[in-house]
């Protein structure tokens, strides 16, 4: 057998030392103890940690079976779902629109005199609406005009002696005014009426005009706002029936527009959701009577 690799030993040898020191072999370190707790040459013997030194009972991590290292709930304890009041659910809830909590607005549960009239036995009375107060501004506009300028003239004739021309400017002020009147009186009458089963225009005072269209016919349905409309409230509506030009195919100023088109749409799509939610709100009045 061949002598064994490298020089002799020689105990006089002045690189002995450092060529031992350089040779020896670098013990293993565990990872979990962590510089300067492990054992071995350059790295003294201190206290090595244990799972839960320095990781004590705290807040958010308290309870048994945790670990305080790694901050795992125990998976036997199960999760507890935090307690939400009704109270504070009762805000945050939404519906098809998708939006925002959507407030239906009250409606009327029976018809008027004037609207039932056109109803048969087996509709469902949805609501019915007053054009917006806007469709009166032309009338108001004119009367308040013809107030101030025939008063005004009224005046300037009585102190020139001038009988009979003032009383034509009272006679034109009297007809200003019955004609205003008429056209309030013709806005009170004008009412569009929504049932399960169709959409209805009714006005006239004298001559009553009837203009209907079956919900199953509508093929589209919009409204527009103009800026003034959405400052005040006010739309629009615009009906299709399958291309074809019908009677009741623009409704202008109707109040509130959002809220009518969603009911319109509502009555066309889910008339079940509508029929459940009335249902519910009679119950819950007559539960109100009965308290």
């Amino acid at each position: 057998m061949g002598s064994p690799s490298g020089p002799p030993f020689d105990p006089d040898d002045p690189d002995r030392e450092r060529r031992e020191r350089d040779t020896e072999p670098i013990p293993r370190i565990d990872p979990d103890d962590g510089p300067g707790y492990g054992p071995g040459p350059g790295y003294g013997a201190g206290p090595s940690l244990s799972d839960d030194a320095a990781f004590g009972d705290g807040p958010g991590f308290a309870g048994e079976g945790q670990s305080g290292r790694a901050w795992i709930r125990d998976p036997e304890g199960g999760y507890q779902p935090p307690q939400i009041s009704e109270d504070e659910l009762s805000g945050l809830r939404v519906d098809a629109s998708g939006m925002a909590p959507r407030r239906v607005l009250p409606l009327e549960d029976e018809p008027s005199s004037l609207v039932a009239r056109y109803l048969f036995p087996t509709e469902r009375y949805r609501g019915e609406w007053k054009r917006h107060w806007i469709h009166l501004s032309t009338p108001i506009i004119i009367g308040v005009a013809a107030t101030f300028v025939l008063g005004y003239l009224s005046g300037f004739l009585a102190g020139r002696n001038v009988g009979a021309l003032t009383t034509v400017a009272v006679l034109l002020w009297f007809a200003v005014m019955g004609w205003v009147a008429w056209r309030v009186a013709d806005w009170w009458y004008d009412r569009f009426i929504l049932t399960n089963k169709r959409v209805m225009v009714v006005n006239g005072i004298i001559t009553r005009r009837v203009a209907m269209m079956p919900l199953v016919r509508v093929t589209d349905m919009k409204y527009e706002q103009t800026p003034a409309g959405r400052a005040l409230n006010y739309g629009t509506f615009v009906l299709e029936s399958a291309g074809q030009e019908q009677a009741l195919r623009e409704v202008k100023n109707l109040p509130n527009p959002n809220e009518l088109y969603l009911r319109v749409v509502e009555e066309m799509y889910e008339p079940q959701a509508v029929e459940a939610r009335l249902g519910k709100e009679a119950d819950e009045a007559k539960a109100d009577d009965g308290a």
